[in-house]
C-alpha cells in the first residue's frame, strides 16, 4: 500500500470544506482525483466511497445520540437506495469494455456535479425562506411535530440517491437532502441533515461493496483519503458556526460547475468564458435574493437599505458592475445582518 501525500493534502482541504458546509464530499474529492491527479473515473468514485462508508458512522452517530433523526424516513429512504446502489454500479459494467465504462462514468460524473451545484442553490434559497419565516414569527427554529410519511415519494427519493451514488458517488449528501427539504418543510434544520447522514451510511456502504465486488477499490488511493480527510473533517465540523457561509457557498457553486463542465469536456477556452460571465452575473444575482431574505426591521437595526442592495447586485448584474457590490455585499453588509445582536438566528446543527 502506497500513500499519496499529494491527494492527503487534497483530501485535508475537502475535509475540512465537508465539515465547515455539511455538504458530501464525493462532489469535491472525486473530480479532484480525476483532474488533479489522473485517477481513473471509477478507481476514484470506489476509493472515495469506501473513505465515505468509513466516515459517514461519525457523524451519524452524533446526530443519533442527539435524537435528531427522523427513522421513519430512513427507513423508506434505504428500501429504494440500497438496491439502486448496487444497481448503479451493475448497470455501468454492462455498458462495454473498460475504456467505455471509464468514459460513461466521467460523463455520468459531470451531469451530477451540474445538479449538485444546482442543488446548492436551492438548498440556499430554501433555507433562506426558512430563516425568513422563522424570524417572522420570532422563533429559533423551525418546529416539527409528527410527520405524515409519504412512502412511495421517500422511496423514490431514496431510489435516485442510490442510483447516482453508485454510478458517481455523489447524491447522498447533496441531492437526498434537498428532496427531503421540498417534500418535508416542516422538517428542523438538525433532523434533515441527521436523517440525511444516516441514511446515507447503508447507501455508501452498499455502493462501495458493489465496487469492491466489481475490481474497482483501490486500498492505498483510500487510505491517503482518510488520512487528510478524518481529522480536517472534525476541524472544520468545530469551526462550522463561524463560518462565513454566505461567502463559502457560491464558492463551492463554482468549483462545482467548473468540474463538472471539465469532465464534460468543455474546451479550456469555452470553460474560461463561461465561468466568467456567469460568475459576473450569478453572484450579484444570488446576493439579491439573499439580501431579501433578511427581513426589513433587520436591516434598519443594521443602519442599512435594503432595496437599495437589491437593486445594486441586480440591476447592475447584466453589465458587470454588480459583481463588485455583491463581493462587498458578502464580504461586509451580510455579517452585519447574520449578527446575533441584530435579531434570533435559526440554529441548524451540523455534523
Amino acid at each position: 500500500m502506497e500513500i499519496d501525500w499529494g491527494i492527503v493534502l487534497a483530501s485535508v482541504l475537502v475535509g475540512f470544506t465537508v465539515g465547515l458546509t455539511g455538504m458530501g464530499g464525493g462532489a469535491l474529492m472525486t473530480p479532484i482525483l480525476l483532474i488533479f491527479f489522473g485517477i481513473s473515473p471509477t478507481a476514484a468514485v470506489s476509493s472515495d466511497l469506501v473513505a465515505a462508508m468509513v466516515m459517514k458512522p461519525v457523524g451519524g452517530g452524533v446526530h443519533v445520540r442527539r435524537r435528531t433523526v427522523r427513522w421513519e424516513l430512513v427507513r423508506w429512504l434505504c428500501v429504494g437506495s440500497i438496491p439502486m446502489a448496487f444497481a448503479g454500479v451493475l448497470l455501468l459494467q454492462t455498458v462495454g469494455d473498460a475504456e467505455r465504462i471509464e468514459e460513461i462514468t466521467e460523463l455520468f460524473l459531470g451531469a451530477t456535479l451540474l445538479l449538485a451545484a444546482g442543488a446548492m442553490i436551492v438548498k440556499a434559497w430554501l433555507q433562506g425562506r426558512r430563516t425568513a419565516a422563522a424570524r417572522r414569527s420570532g422563533a429559533a427554529e423551525v418546529v416539527s411535530g409528527s410527520l405524515r410519511v409519504r412512502v412511495a415519494a421517500t422511496i423514490a427519493i431514496g431510489m435516485v440517491g442510490g442510483l447516482l451514488v453508485g454510478l458517481t458517488s455523489v447524491g447522498s449528501g447533496s441531492i437526498v437532502i434537498i428532496c427531503l427539504m421540498l417534500l418535508y418543510p416542516s422538517l428542523r434544520g438538525a433532523e434533515l441533515v441527521g436523517t440525511d447522514l444516516v441514511q446515507a451510511v447503508p447507501l455508501v456502504t452498499s455502493a462501495a461493496i458493489a465496487h469492491i465486488v466489481v475490481g474497482d477499490f483501490e486500498l492505498g488511493l483510500t487510505a491517503s483519503i482518510l488520512i487528510g480527510a478524518i481529522p480536517a473533517v472534525w476541524v472544520g465540523a468545530r469551526l462550522s458556526s463561524k463560518a462565513p457561509d454566505g461567502v463559502i457557498r457560491p464558492i463551492l457553486v463554482f468549483v462545482l460547475t467548473a468540474s463538472a463542465l471539465k469532465l464534460l469536456g468543455v474546451p479550456n477556452s469555452t470553460l474560461g468564458v463561461v465561468l466568467l460571465t456567469g460568475s459576473l452575473i450569478a453572484l450579484p444575482v444570488w446576493g439579491a435574493i439573499d439580501a431579501t431574505m433578511h427581513t426589513e426591521r433587520r436591516w434598519s437595526d443594521a443602519g442599512l437599505s435594503r432595496a437599495t442592495w437589491v437593486r445594486r447586485q441586480a440591476w447592475l448584474a447584466p453589465i458587470g458592475v454588480g459583481f463588485a457590490f455583491a463581493v462587498a455585499y458578502f464580504a461586509r453588509i451580510r455579517p452585519q445582518l447574520a449578527s446575533p445582536a441584530t435579531s434570533v438566528e435559526v440554529v441548524e446543527v451540523l455534523p
